[in-house]
């Protein structure tokens, strides 16, 4: 479905070739995006322009002893990315997506226009499916696992229900053009809240051992990945992917080959939920939940549903080293379901900087990860801006052009990397659609953020809902 960028209303004097342009007043068509301007110019081909004459004014303008006014409508067509980016690369290009964006009805019309898949940005992660109660348990119940009575925590699964609600609606609707979803994430050090890994779930008690530990690790696992994907859940098959694992490599050095451990830095275990340490270490001391989470992943997960390891500094050459070490390790204990381990592909992130990492970076760690477990997949693709943006419109321009070369450079580099041996790039997935809803635009020691506090723009849409440059990277086709 083609989109319609902008509506400018020309007018043209009958006798004279001086004129004017200027935003129409009236509503845009069904479907249509208004902007305030025409697309700008970039490095690929102009976008084709259409001229629509407008019905004829009541009355002579004889009559009126003035020159004759005719007004045209002049649209710029802009096709959707969900076509534009398979038909070049061969890849599907994705979105994240929150609660409160997906009842934005500009981004809803976003991203059904532009994105076959996306992913959940906080809705399916451990705090959110326990109510987001941080702090003290929401209450237990009792759950049947492998013959053996277990007390659990309630789940609430009601945020991310009405989201995938909307998507299935859509789809039935729109069966020509359905959009699949990546759950995000199973097993992470943040966003699980402290209390998890306490005895009677209470964390001003002791740490609960292993093997208690992996008994809620594995009601964890198979409840919510049944309650989703299950043959009786209704919203089945709208998954095509999840993250089984999420950041579990250190920055630093780290425990056993590089694993994320509690001693990250200063923040202590006692806080309700961690920022970089991990209470999955504390109780492990190994990565052995790293590969019991793909074990049990493995044994409740459809057999079409991909099972990512996901991760960010991914291009960082040691954590780049270590991750590969942990996919080996996931990779050795391969087996059937209930006895052995799945991983489908490598999550790399794609949170990058203006400058860093190179493409040559990029298509090295692509083809490395892929080696590892053959398919890769770009999650969470943002840009934080230069040092020289300061959110004001005097320094927009410039670093609009600046995004847009960034961008144009990244992907090349997918691109490039897919064409090598043995190399699958299944797609990209922007970390956003809008720059005011970006995780960006605040700080958080709780799942990252900026760490500069500076404005940022980093995605393909700006705060008034319009493309910016960087949009017509994707929309190209040649």
């Amino acid at each position: 479905m083609k989109r319609v960028l902008s509506l400018i209303l020309v007018m043209a004097l009958s006798l004279t070739v001086a004129g004017c342009g200027n935003q129409p007043d009236n509503e845009a068509p069904s479907g249509a995006v208004e902007v305030a301007n025409p697309a700008p110019e970039t490095d690929q081909e102009k976008e084709e322009e259409t001229v629509e004459s407008p019905a004829a004014e009541d009355g002579d303008s004889s009559d009126r002893g003035d020159t004759e006014v005719e007004e045209t409508k002049e649209t710029v067509e802009v096709p959707a990315l969900r076509d534009t980016v398979p038909a070049k690369s061969g890849m599907f290009v994705g979105c994240a997506v929150t609660s409160q964006e997906i009842t934005d009805a500009k981004v809803w019309d976003i991203i059904t226009t532009h994105f076959d898949h996306v992913t959940f940005g906080n809705e399916l992660k451990p705090d959110a499916l326990f109510d987001y109660s941080v702090s003290k348990c929401p209450g237990t119940e009792t759950a049947s696992l492998n013959g053996e009575d277990l007390v659990v925590p309630k789940l609430n699964y009601s945020r991310a229900e009405g989201m995938l609600n909307k998507i299935l609606k859509w789809n039935e609707e729109n069966p020509d053009r359905p959009i699949k979803v990546r759950g995000h994430v199973l097993v992470w050090h943040s966003q699980t809240p402290e209390w998890f890994f306490h005895e009677d779930y209470d964390k001003t008690k002791p740490y609960v051992d292993k093997d208690e530990m992996n008994k809620r690790l594995e009601w964890y696992i198979a409840t919510v990945l049944t309650h989703f994907t299950g043959e009786d859940s209704k919203y089945k098959d709208l998954f095509y992917g999840w993250d089984v694992v999420n950041e579990a490599v250190s920055d630093g050095t780290g425990g056993p080959d590089g694993i994320r451990t509690d001693a990250e830095n200063s923040e202590s275990l006692s806080e309700d939920r961690h920022g970089s340490n991990s209470s999955w270490y504390h109780i492990y001391q190994s990565n052995e939940f790293i590969i019991n989470a793909f074990k049990y992943a493995n044994k409740y997960a459809p057999a079409d549903l991909e099972l990512f390891y996901n991760d960010y500094n991914e291009c960082n050459f040691n954590k780049r080293n270590n991750i590969i070490k942990l996919l080996e390790a996931i990779k050795a204990q391969e087996g059937a379901p209930g006895e052995g381990t799945r991983i489908d592909a490598m999550g790399m992130q794609g949170h990058y900087s203006i400058d860093d990492p190179s493409a040559d970076n990029i298509i090295a760690s692509i083809k490395q990860y892929a080696k590892a477990v053959g398919k890769v997949q770009i999650t969470e693709l943002d840009i934080t801006a230069s040092s020289d943006y300061d959110g004001t419109d005097a320094t927009k321009e410039a670093e609009n052009e600046k995004l847009r070369k960034r961008y144009n450079l990244i992907y090349y580099a997918l691109q490039s990397a897919a064409m090598e041996k043995d190399v699958t790039v299944e797609g990209f997935t922007f970390w956003g659609t809008v720059d005011h809803y970006s995780w960006l635009q605040s700080r958080s020691n709780v799942g990252g953020g900026s760490k500069t506090g500076l404005p940022q723009m980093p995605l393909l849409f700006d705060e008034n809902y319009e493309p910016k440059p960087c949009f017509f990277v994707f929309a190209n086709t040649k």
